[in-house]
């Protein structure tokens, strides 16, 4: 007996899609797609659905894609449906990509540690989760001392300011994720790290991924009073500046990590002293990140740090179902063994000098 397996959709910005399908002999079978989108003329769903008739089961999302594409007339009118959105939705009928709604989550608040400890932990509770000794989790990081976390491909000489990080006594730190310098002095920003199955972002490029993963943390600034908005490719931003950036790592374990970091109330006198932003004498190899205008949240809101912290906090734990997490003493110390064979090390911080 066939069954009938069901997957939903909601593309960002837009419209809810739905996919209802059979599968015989490894093909799509009596498919059909439905939801609150716009269409005309009306027999392009039938186009649509007609092209994925008999699709074998095992196709990405972007070759499901490729197909309605071509089935597409240039003169259809699409409005809060697109090929993709499609795709991923086969793609959650047949089991293959999951929703927000499928993953049992923790929400994690801290604890304060060495700073090198929280960027070790975004390698080191990635494997935990992949494992399944961890549920996926959205970890609100803090720390103890200043630092700066450079992206996994920046040349510390054109980003570092030696004799800044000496004065300050600031510690340098490289990520596993790409992206640009953070300045992170201990109650200045708000950063968070969030683990998930890659499955969550199937059939979406990076650049979808990006505010797909960020949405509830949109939701959550809106209700602290900060009206912001994606600028591609990681930049959040809102309409007074820049507010923070996001980076990735996708990993090979099927998991991946996803983390922000905002401006709370930086000491930008402090920061220009540290990182080599705007500065004319730059070595010719690598490249320096792009000076950007950083807008303090506390400006926007008015509120206390931990105050937003928590919002944010709450807002997770609501929006998912999150159960309240922690971090053990063994995480600890995984993450201090990782820090010293390897995020601790010159080779590493210097890998790209």
């Amino acid at each position: 007996m066939l069954r009938t397996m069901h997957g939903e959709y909601k593309v960002p910005g837009g419209k809810l899609i739905v996919v209802d399908t059979e599968v015989a002999d490894s093909r799509l079978k009596d498919l059909q797609i439905s939801g609150d989108f716009f269409l005309e003329p009306d027999d392009s769903l039938d186009r649509i659905t007609a092209s994925l008739q008999g699709a074998p089961v095992e196709l990405m999302a972007a070759q499901l894609a490729a197909r309605v594409e071509a089935a597409l007339l240039p003169t259809d009118v699409l409005f809060g449906i697109t090929p993709e959105g499609v795709g991923i939705a086969v793609r959650r009928a047949l089991g293959r990509a999951v929703d927000w709604d499928d993953i049992d989550f923790d929400v994690i608040h801290g604890p304060v540690v060495d700073p090198m400890i929280n960027v070790a932990m975004d390698e080191t509770l990635v494997a935990e989760v992949a494992a399944g000794r961890r549920r996926p989790f959205m970890r609100l990081w803090e720390w103890n001392a200043p630092q700066v976390v450079i992206g996994s491909f920046q040349s510390y000489d054109n980003e570092i300011n030696q004799e800044g990080v000496d004065r300050y006594g600031i510690t340098v730190s490289r990520r596993v994720t790409g992206g640009g310098a953070m300045f992170m002095e201990p109650g200045n920003c708000v950063t968070y790290s969030l683990v998930v199955p890659q499955a969550l972002v199937d059939g979406l490029s990076f650049a979808q991924s990006y505010p797909m993963l960020d949405q509830w943390v949109m939701e959550a600034l809106e209700q602290v009073g900060v009206h912001a908005h994606y600028v591609p490719l990681n930049d959040i931003s809102s309409q007074i500046g820049k507010i923070g950036g996001a980076a990735q790592k996708r990993f090979s374990n099927g998991y991946m990590v996803h983390h922000v970091t905002m401006s709370y109330d930086i000491d930008a006198q402090k920061m220009m002293e540290v990182l080599r932003i705007g500065k004319e004498k730059v070595r010719d190899k690598g490249h320096r990140s792009a000076v950007k205008r950083v807008d303090p949240m506390r400006s926007q809101t008015g509120m206390e740090r931990s105050e937003i912290l928590d919002v944010f906090y709450q807002h997770f734990k609501q929006s998912y179902g999150a159960q309240d997490g922690t971090i053990t003493d063994e995480d600890l110390a995984v993450a201090e063994e990782r820090c010293r064979t390897k995020f601790s090390t010159w080779q590493w911080t210097h890998r790209l000098p």
